[in-house]
C-alpha cells in the first residue's frame, strides 16, 4: 500500500511538472511579433489576406480632413458587432468632426480623447492583438501613415436572454441561470457577489478557436496554492479547440479513470457565489452556460441549492431522501437479483410464494430479464431526451408503460421485475447533478453481473470495492470523500443534515480557506 501511494504521488509530480513546462512554452503563432506598417492599405490587405478574404469581414475606407485629408479604415466581423454601435460613435464622430484635429498634433490622442465615444478602447502597435480584437467583436481602426491601430469596443453579437436553469430547478430560489455569453456570467457573479476581493483572471484557451475562459475566486478567502494550481492547468492545455466546458473539466481533473465527477459543473449562479464563498473557484467559459466548481466532493453533488433557501428542518428531510433514492437507483435491481437468484430463504414467505407466482411463466434467468428493463428503460431515456420538447416526455412515459405492461402480458418479465426498474428509475431523478447520476446508472449494471454470479457477497464485495475507489480519489489535493474520509466531526453538520446557520459560522476546513469565519 505504502508502495501504491508513493507511486502514485510520482505520477503526479509528474503530471504537474509537466503541465508547468506547457504552461512555460511558447506557442508559435503566425502573426509572431509582427508590428503594423504606416500604410492603412497594407495593414488592411494583410489582415484580409490573413482571414482569407472572409465575406464577413467588413472594411470601410473613408477620407479624415484637416489632419491633411489622410485616409483611414475600419474593419470589423458582421455579426460579432454592433453595427449601430460603430454608425453613431465611430464613423459619425471621425468624419462629422474631423475639424478638431486642425490644431492637434498628436492625432492618436485627439481621436481617443474627443471623438470616438465609446468606452473601451485600446491602441496597439502589435498585429496580432488588433487581430485577436477584430476575432473577439471589436472593430479596429487603422489610420494611413500610423504605425499603430485603435481596437475599440463593439461587440455585439445574438445572445440568448438570461432564462431559468433547465437542469437545476428549484421550487423555492433564484430563476436566473447561466447564458452562453461569458460577459453575461460574470455579471451575473459579480451581481451577487458585490465584495472588492473578487477576482477574475481570463486566459485564452485553444490555439484556433482562442476561448475566453475566465477564473473567479475571492482573495483572502481561496487557497492561493489552490488558485496557483488552477491557473496553471488552465494554462498547460494544448488543444486546437475548446468548445464547452467539459474540454477543460477533463483536463484539469485530477484523474481520468473514474465513472464520479470530479469537477462540479452548474447553470445557477447562486449556486457558483455560494461555492466561492467556501473558498472554492469557478471556472467559467465562453459559449457554455455551464460554469464548473473546484475543488469538488463526493457528498457536494447531492446537495441542492434549496437546500440552503428552505429551513433546515426540511432540507434534512430531503437530503435523507436524496441518499435513499441514491441506495436504490444503484442497489435496487442488484438485490433483487439476488434475492430471486440465491436468498429467496431471507424473504417473508408470502413474499416467497408472491415472487415465484409472477416469475413462473419468464423463460430468462432473473439477470437476463433485468438487463433487458434496465436497458430498455435507458434507451427510452436517451431517446426522450433527443426528441423534440413537447413529445420527448411523452414518449418517455409512454414507451415505458407500453413496453412494461405488454411485457408482463407475454409472460417475458415479472411484475415485480416491473416496479423494481420503475422505482429505480424514479430514484435515478431525485439527484440534483446530472453527470453524478450518470456515474450511478453505468455502475449499476457491474454489480448486477455480479449479484447474478455471487448473491448478496458479490454485492458486498463490489461495495467494497467502490468505496476503496472513492476514498483514493481526490479533487485538487482534497480527498473525495471528505469531510467522512478523513473524519471531521466538525463538518457532519452540514452533510447528511444541515443544521441551522448560526450553527455554520465557519467555513468548511477540508477545502483550506485562509479565512474560515463566515461571520465577521
Amino acid at each position: 500500500m505504502k508502495r501504491s501511494s508513493r507511486l502514485m504521488r510520482r505520477r503526479k509530480q509528474r503530471k504537474e511538472q509537466m503541465l508547468q513546462e506547457l504552461a512555460e512554452k511558447k506557442l508559435e503563432d503566425k502573426l509572431g511579433d509582427r508590428q503594423l506598417v504606416p500604410s492603412v492599405d497594407e495593414n488592411v490587405q494583410f489582415i484580409g489576406k490573413l482571414l482569407g478574404d472572409g465575406s464577413d469581414v467588413v472594411t470601410r475606407f473613408f477620407t479624415i480632413q484637416y489632419t491633411p485629408d489622410r485616409r483611414a479604415a475600419i474593419m470589423y466581423i458582421d455579426g460579432l458587432v454592433d453595427v449601430s454601435l460603430i454608425d453613431q460613435f465611430v464613423l459619425s464622430p471621425v468624419m462629422t468632426e474631423a475639424e478638431k484635429l486642425r490644431t492637434k498634433t498628436d492625432l492618436w490622442e485627439m481621436v481617443n480623447e474627443s471623438l470616438i465615444q465609446t468606452g473601451e478602447m485600446r491602441l496597439t502597435s502589435k498585429m496580432k492583438e488588433l487581430v485577436d480584437g477584430l476575432l473577439s467583436g471589436d472593430t479596429i481602426l487603422l489610420l494611413d501613415g500610423e504605425s499603430k491601430g485603435l481596437i475599440i469596443g463593439s461587440k455585439g453579437w445574438p445572445m440568448r436572454s438570461v432564462e431559468e436553469p433547465k437542469t437545476a430547478a428549484v421550487v423555492r430560489g433564484p430563476r436566473e441561470g447561466f447564458s452562453e455569453t461569458i460577459r453575461v456570467n460574470t455579471a451575473l457573479i459579480r451581481r451577487r457577489l458585490r465584495d472588492p476581493d473578487l477576482r477574475m483572471k481570463s486566459f485564452k484557451v485553444g490555439r484556433r478557436t482562442r476561448t475566453d475562459v475566465v477564473l473567479c475566486y475571492i482573495e483572502g478567502v481561496s487557497d492561493p496554492k489552490l488558485v496557483e494550481k488552477v491557473e496553471r492547468r488552465i494554462r498547460g492545455i494544448e488543444l486546437d479547440g475548446v468548445l464547452e466546458s467539459g474540454y477543460i473539466e477533463e483536463f484539469i481533473q485530477d484523474d481520468y479513470w473514474t465513472p464520479f465527477p470530479l469537477i462540479q459543473n452548474t447553470e445557477r449562479p447562486d449556486s457558483a457565489v455560494s461555492h466561492l464563498l467556501e473558498g472554492k473557484v469557478v471556472i467559467l467559459v465562453d459559449g457554455t452556460p455551464h460554469a464548473l466548481i473546484a475543488p469538488a466532493v463526493f457528498a457536494q453533488f447531492y446537495y441542492s441549492p434549496e437546500d440552503y433557501y428552505e429551513r433546515y428542518m426540511i432540507a434534512s428531510f430531503l437530503r435523507f431522501l436524496r441518499l435513499f433514492s441514491l441506495i436504490i437507483a444503484l442497489l435496487g435491481p442488484a438485490f433483487y437479483i439476488a434475492f430471486v437468484s440465491f436468498h429467496t430463504e431471507m424473504l417473508p414467505s408470502s413474499l416467497a410464494i408472491a415472487m415465484a407466482a409472477g416469475r413462473a411463466t419468464v423463460p430468462f434467468p432473473s439477470i437476463v430479464e433485468a438487463l433487458v428493463m434496465e436497458l430498455s428503460v435507458e434507451i427510452l431515456r436517451e431517446a426522450s431526451v433527443r426528441l423534440p420538447g413537447p413529445i420527448g416526455p411523452t414518449i418517455g412515459i409512454v414507451g415505458a408503460l407500453v413496453i412494461g405492461e405488454a411485457s408482463v402480458t407475454a409472460g417475458l418479465v415479472s411484475p415485480l421485475m416491473v416496479i423494481v426498474v420503475g422505482l429505480t428509475t424514479i430514484s435515478s431523478y431525485a439527484n440534483p447533478s446530472y453527470n453524478a447520476a450518470i456515474a450511478l446508472r453505468l455502475l449499476r449494471f457491474p454489480i448486477m453481473i455480479v449479484a447474478a454470479g455471487f448473491g448478496l457477497y458479490g454485492i458486498v464485495l463490489c461495495l467494497m470495492l467502490l468505496v476503496h475507489h472513492l476514498v483514493k480519489l481526490e479533487s485538487f489535493g482534497v480527498p473525495y470523500m471528505a469531510p467522512m474520509a478523513p473524519l471531521r466531526w466538525q463538518e457532519l453538520r452540514d452533510l447528511l443534515v444541515r443544521v441551522p446557520w448560526t450553527m455554520m459560522k465557519k467555513r468548511p476546513s477540508i477545502f483550506r480557506p485562509r479565512n474560515r469565519v463566515r461571520e465577521e
